[in-house]
């Protein structure tokens, strides 16, 4: 389970950001915290902002993290000599100093059904020649401290990989470039530690729906094996039924012209006055059925493998029920044993209440000065310097602007000085 995400100099944040989701003391829902040693950890963080105040960034961030990790071992010296700077995540630009500075990023986490119980520590910074450092600690749970596995220091020509086996790390020194993360370089070459770690993130998955190309092809998109896999039709079948009994089945055929591979869907509908079915071409149904099918392959994969699921506006298409439906699914310890973990974001504030979410895992950010901020409802504080109660309205009193976080709004008038254009 993820812990605690960390992140600095990306995009529109500057200065350090921190996504927690360790428990805090609060008693509310206390059955939903999840205990793994030491640690006490929640299942999901819900992410509310105004437009540009930096919600999405932090899905970039996590997912850049995620697709480096999976990729750096491609990045070798000519790779480098190619792309350039292309390999780097977009720094703060906003200043003179930030874009030729390093951006970090670093996790806290779990694996999944470790009896162990460990907890690591990760993280990596890139600059504009690559990566200038990186480390990786390892916590038993009866330890309060980390141990270190290996670190590394550009700038202090530093190399420690003494926490690997003796005899690989001198595979590691001979195969490493500046472009390359030793956790990525150390799965390929099959050390047990780095390739769990690696592993982590690729059981992670991202999603994201505030980029209208990228959530068309999801739409268009089936889970892998839809069309040979009866049980698989069957089971999104009952999956859509909980918010749409009208779709009773597919058909599927496979298209092979030579030129294009692909499936040609129907949904199947009963006729209101007969025991036949009426065929439905999938692009017909509504943008929140094409959005839950894509959902589907990633919420059963995750649910089933205790992973992180990361969803970039996840109430977009989905009606305010639907969408607190799909967050029951890992709130209640019945229905996801395993502990996977939602973190999404949303402009839905009907999610924003006392009977759905604790306030640690309510998050908000805005942008003071230029520069976007981060923090949860559990820590923040009123002009008193008193913490938020739980028996408030959060969804009226954020609204109110009393937690910041939302726009500035002025009056629209798009035709200048008078409604008819005339100045």
């Amino acid at each position: 389970m993820l812990i605690e995400f960390k992140f600095k100099n990306y995009k529109s944040f500057c200065d350090e950001a921190r996504l927690d989701l360790s428990a805090t003391k609060i008693k509310e829902f206390s059955e939903r915290v999840v205990n793994i040693g030491k640690e006490n950890i929640l299942p999901v963080a819900a992410i509310f902002g105004a437009n540009a105040s930096g919600k999405s960034n932090i899905y970039y961030a996590f997912a850049d993290m995620r697709q480096y990790v999976l990729k750096s071992f491609d990045y070798d010296d000519d790779y480098l000599l190619r792309h350039g700077d292309g390999i780097r995540p977009t720094p703060y630009l906003f200043d003179n100093i930030s874009e030729h500075q390093d951006t970090m990023f670093e996790v806290f986490f779990t694996l999944p059904f470790d009896s162990k119980c460990k907890v690591y520590h990760y993280g990596f910074c890139i600059d504009e020649d690559g990566v200038s450092e990186e480390w990786l600690n390892v916590k038993a749970k009866t330890r309060t401290t980390y141990r270190s596995i290996f670190y590394r220091n550009r700038a202090d020509d530093e190399l420690d990989l003494s926490g690997l086996p003796k005899d690989l790390q001198k595979n590691i020194h001979l195969s490493l470039n500046k472009g390359a993360l030793i956790i990525s370089l150390g799965s390929k070459l099959k050390i047990d530690i780095c390739i769990q770690v690696y592993n982590w993130f690729a059981r992670n998955k991202t999603v994201d729906f505030a980029n209208l190309i990228g959530a068309l092809q999801m739409y268009t998109s089936m889970p892998p094996g839809f069309a040979e896999d009866i049980q698989l039709q069957s089971n999104v079948v009952h999956f859509l039924s909980s918010f749409d009994k009208s779709i009773q089945g597919f058909k599927v055929e496979k298209v092979d012209t030579g030129e294009r591979k692909g499936l040609k869907i129907w949904t199947k509908h009963k006729k209101i006055d007969s025991d036949s079915f009426q065929l439905l071409p999938l692009q017909e149904e509504s943008a929140g059925t094409l959005k839950m099918i894509a959902l589907y392959s990633f919420l059963q994969e995750v649910l089933d493998k205790g992973s992180v699921l990361f969803v970039d506006e996840l109430n977009a298409r989905l009606h305010s029920l639907l969408m607190r439906n799909i967050l029951l699914m890992f709130l209640n310890p019945n229905l996801n044993p395993n502990h996977a973990q939602l973190i999404f974001t949303s402009h839905d504030t009907n999610h924003l209440t006392k009977n759905l979410l604790r306030r640690d895992e309510i998050w908000f950010t805005k942008k003071k000065n230029g520069k976007s901020e981060l923090y949860s409802l559990a820590e923040f504080e009123s002009d008193g310097g008193k913490k938020i109660r739980k028996d408030v309205n959060y969804e009226k009193n954020y609204l109110l602007g009393m937690y910041g976080a939302i726009p500035e709004l002025t009056s629209i008038n798009l035709f200048g000085e008078n409604k008819y254009g005339k100045k």
